[in-house]
């Protein structure tokens, strides 16, 4: 027969250590993020399973080439007829950094979305639960995504001849660090989206809302010359118009065939109020809004359950 507890069993649980019978101490875990290897190491580990997943998964690779692709030849040769470029350029070539652009853009916002099926599955909480800091896994998710989105970019890179690009090793690096620029500040704001929404439809939906109206207004389809009042004062309140920008401007600067004269028409770059914006405080928007928007998804999964 099971003893029963007595009154002065009960009275010595309940009394403070030290008197009567010691309370066991409980270990606490050592404070978070108090070893930078330890936390590097997983960002390095969820960089590397955003990289595995992409690598599992071609189709996915070929739907992130087909859009800016049928974007770029297609629309660019059935609208060439109807718009002169002039003898020295065609309009696949003008359209070339938009579609680049695009390449990066939609592919970062699936890798973004990724963590809503991860959320759904369960395994984005026993990601929370590991003994590393939130903020880790944030800066790894966010490296890995900018990491498979310039997988896209080096692929529209590799068909820039085909639109009248020239293979330039310069120009190719250049896009190519201007792409991984701008698909990590897209992964870091759908980071920021995603910690809010639980179903992944509505993830796609919201960004799809958000994003197509930035990328019709950055410029990527048009020059940024000639606009309407209202059309110019939107373009340059969209961030992307800043990353589409210095793309194009490394483009035609290798194109030179064009005359400078159509050069300064089709690329005038961004101006504030008949200030033209230099390229580094263009690219030191698109680089400060990647670190906002990282350090604000790192504060909204801190909070996350």
């Amino acid at each position: 027969m099971r003893p029963q507890a007595t009154a002065g069993d009960l009275a010595t649980l309940a009394a403070p250590a030290g008197q009567g019978q010691r309370l066991a101490e409980v270990a606490r875990p050592s404070r978070l993020g108090a070893d930078p290897w330890h936390e590097a190491r997983a960002a390095w580990v969820v960089m590397k399973r955003e990289a595995i997943r992409f690598a599992r998964d071609p189709l996915r690779v070929a739907v992130g080439v087909l859009q800016p692709v049928l974007f770029l030849f297609v629309l660019g040769g059935g609208l060439g007829s109807l718009v002169n470029m002039g003898p020295h350029l065609s309009l696949r070539t003008f359209l070339y950094p938009g579609a680049a652009a695009m390449s990066v853009l939609f592919t970062a916002l699936f890798s973004a979305g990724s963590i809503v099926w991860d959320r759904e599955f369960g395994f984005l909480r026993e990601m929370l639960v590991a003994p590393v800091s939130r903020t880790s896994l944030v800066v790894g998710k966010c490296l890995g995504g900018a990491l498979v989105s310039s997988v896209q970019g080096v692929l529209m890179i590799a068909v820039s001849g085909l639109a009248g690009v020239p293979y330039d090793p310069a120009l190719m690096f250049t896009v190519l660090a201007e792409l991984l620029l701008l698909a990590l500040t897209v992964v870091s704001f759908g980071m920021v989206v995603a910690a809010r929404i639980r179903q992944f439809q509505s993830f796609m939906a919201v960004t799809q809302m958000l994003v197509m109206p930035l990328f019709f207004l950055s410029g990527a389809m048009y020059p940024l010359s000639g606009l309407p009042a209202w059309l110019r004062a939107l373009t340059r309140v969209d961030p992307l118009t800043y990353a589409v920008d210095p793309v194009r401007k490394a483009v035609f600067e290798y194109l030179h065939q064009v005359p400078p004269a159509e050069v300064a028409r089709l690329v005038p770059g961004v101006s504030w109020d008949g200030w033209r914006v230099p390229l580094g405080l263009e690219l030191g928007v698109v680089a400060a809004m990647a670190l906002g928007f990282v350090m604000v998804a790192a504060l909204e999964f801190r909070k996350s359950d």
